[in-house]
C-alpha cells in the first residue's frame, strides 16, 4: 500500500529547509547596520564638535563662539528640514533633476522599511549627517562678517536649492548618476558644492574689514588641532560609511584614506618648509584636510598606491590654490575653505576617473567603459556642479541680502560676533 504522506512530508522538509532564507529576507543585515550606526556618529561627530573647533580656533577669538554656534544651528536646521522634505526630494523616486514628494515627513519610513540591507531610518540618518556638513563647511567662506539671522536663511535656503538637487543627481537616482559618475562619498555632492558656495559667498560680500593688510591669525591653534583630529577619525565613517556595508570595499575606503590624509598633511607640511623656512602646525593640519577631501570620491574606487599619488597631489595642488586665491586673487575665504574643499573636490572627483582603471589597481570600471569615456563622464559631474553652485548661491546671496541683509556694519564687525549677536565672549578675562 502507497503512503500518500511521504510526499507531504517531503514538501514540508523542503519548506523547513528554506525556511531560514525566506524568513530572513526582509530583514536587516546586522552587520551592516552595525556599521552604518557606528559611520553616523562619525560623521556628526566631524561637524558636532570636529569641524566647529577646527573652525573656531581659526577665527579671532572675538568670533569664535559664532563660529561654534553657526555650525550647530546649521546641524538643528538642516536636520528638521531633511525630515519634513529633505530626503524626500533627495532620495524618492522622482525625474532626473530632482526627488518626489512620497517620502514627505518621513513618510512610510517606518521599522520595518529597509533601504538595501539597512533599515531604512538608519540611512536616512547617516545621509542627513552629510546633508548637514556641507553647509557647515560654507561657514568657512564667510566667517566674521555674516549675520547671524542670515545665516540662518542662506543656508536653509542654499541645503533645498543647491545641496538637495545635487545631491539626488548624484546618489538618488538623478541623471548624472544614471551616467555613471564615479562620486562615492561626495565629491561633487559635498566639497566641490560647498567649496565653490564658500568663495561666491566670500566675493559676493567682500573681504573682512582690514584684510589683507592686517593679519588675521588663528587665535587658538590648539582647539584647531583637536578638531583637526576629530575630522582625521570622523572621516572613516564618512567615506567607509558610504559602502553601506560592513564589506571589503569599506575596508579599503577606510585604508585609502587614511593613506591620503596622511600624504597630505606631509606633503602640506614640506611645501611650507621649503617656501617660508619652517613647518607649522596650521599647514600639517590644513594639508590632512585636503587629502582628506581630495581621496573622498575616489575612496570606494581605487587602491593604495593611487592614495598614496591623490594625497601628494592634493597637499601639492590645494597649497599653491590657497596661495592664489588670498595672496593673488585677494579673495577673503576666511578659512579656505574652495582652495582645500572645493578644488580638493574637483581634484578627487577627476582622479576617479583615472585610478579606478583595474590595470592601476582599482576596482575597474563598468562594462563598455574606458577611462577616457569615465573621465567624460567625470568632468560632466565637476562642471555640472560648479555651474549650478555657482549660479544658484549667488541667486540666494542676492535673495537674503535683499530681504536680511547679509553683512554686519564695520563697528559691528571689529566689535566682534560673539558680544554682538550672542551677547557672550567666548573667554572671560
Amino acid at each position: 500500500m502507497n503512503d500518500f504522506r511521504a510526499p507531504g512530508r517531503a514538501f514540508v522538509s523542503f519548506c523547513l529547509l528554506f525556511a531560514p532564507a525566506m524568513a530572513f529576507a526582509d530583514t536587516p543585515d546586522s552587520g551592516d547596520t552595525a556599521w552604518v550606526l557606528t559611520s553616523t556618529a562619525l560623521v556628526l561627530f566631524m561637524t558636532i564638535p570636529g569641524l566647529s573647533l577646527f573652525y573656531g580656533g581659526l577665527v579671532r577669538s572675538k568670533n569664535v563662539l559664532s563660529v561654534l554656534m553657526q555650525c550647530f544651528t546649521i546641524t538643528c536646521v538642516v536636520s528638521i528640514v531633511w525630515v519634513v522634505y529633505g530626503y524626500s526630494l533627495c532620495f524618492d523616486s522622482g525625474n532626473a533633476l530632482l526627488g518626489g514628494f512620497g517620502k514627505l515627513f518621513l513618510l512610510g519610513v517606518g521599522r520595518g522599511s529597509l533601504s538595501g540591507t539597512l533599515p531604512e531610518s538608519v540611512y536616512v540618518m547617516f545621509q542627513l549627517t552629510f546633508a548637514i556638513i556641507t553647509p557647515a563647511l560654507i561657514v568657512g567662506g564667510f566667517a566674521e562678517r555674516m549675520k547671524f539671522s542670515s545665516m540662518i536663511l542662506f543656508s536653509l535656503l542654499w541645503v533645498t536649492l543647491v545641496y538637495f538637487p545635487v545631491c539626488h543627481w548624484v546618489w538618488g537616482g538623478g541623471w548624472l548618476g544614471k551616467m555613471g559618475l564615479l562620486d562615492f562619498a561626495g565629491g561633487t555632492v559635498v566639497h566641490i558644492t560647498a567649496g565653490v558656495a564658500a568663495i561666491v559667498a566670500a566675493m559676493f560680500m567682500g573681504n573682512r574689514s582690514g584684510f589683507p593688510e592686517t593679519p588675521m591669525m588663528p587665535h587658538n591653534m590648539t582647539m584647531t588641532v583637536t578638531g583637526a583630529g576629530m575630522l582625521w577619525v570622523g572621516w572613516f565613517g564618512f567615506n567607509a560609511g558610504s559602502a553601506v556595508a560592513a564589506s571589503s570595499d569599506a575596508g579599503m575606503a577606510m585604508l585609502v584614506t587614511h593613506i591620503s590624509a596622511a600624504c597630505g598633511a606631509l606633503t602640506w607640511m614640506c611645501m611650507e618648509w621649503l617656501k617660508y623656512g619652517k613647518p607649522s602646525v596650521l599647514g600639517i593640519v590644513t594639508g590632512m584636510v585636503a587629502g582628506l577631501g581630495t581621496i573622498t570620491p575616489a575612496s570606494g574606487y581605487v587602491g593604495p598606491a593611487a592614495a598614496l599619488l591623490i594625497g601628494t597631489s592634493a597637499g601639492t595642488i590645494c597649497f599653491f590654490a590657497t596661495g592664489f586665491i588670498k595672496r593673488t586673487l585677494m579673495i577673503d575665504d576666511s578659512l579656505d575653505v574652495f582652495p582645500v574643499h572645493g578644488v580638493g573636490g574637483m581634484l578627487g572627483t577627476f582622479m576617479a576617473g583615472v585610478f579606478a582603471s583595474a590595470s592601476l589597481g582599482g576596482a575597474g570600471y563598468a562594462e563598455g567603459v574606458t577611462m577616457g569615456s569615465q573621465l567624460g563622464v567625470q568632468l560632466t559631474g565637476i562642471i555640472a556642479t560648479v555651474v549650478w553652485t555657482a549660479a544658484v548661491t549667488f541667486i540666494v546671496l542676492k535673495l537674503v541680502n535683499a530681504l536680511t541683509g547679509l553683512r554686519v556694519p564695520e563697528d559691528v564687525e571689529t566689535e566682534g560676533l560673539d558680544t554682538t549677536q550672542h551677547d557672550e565672549r567666548g573667554y572671560i578675562l
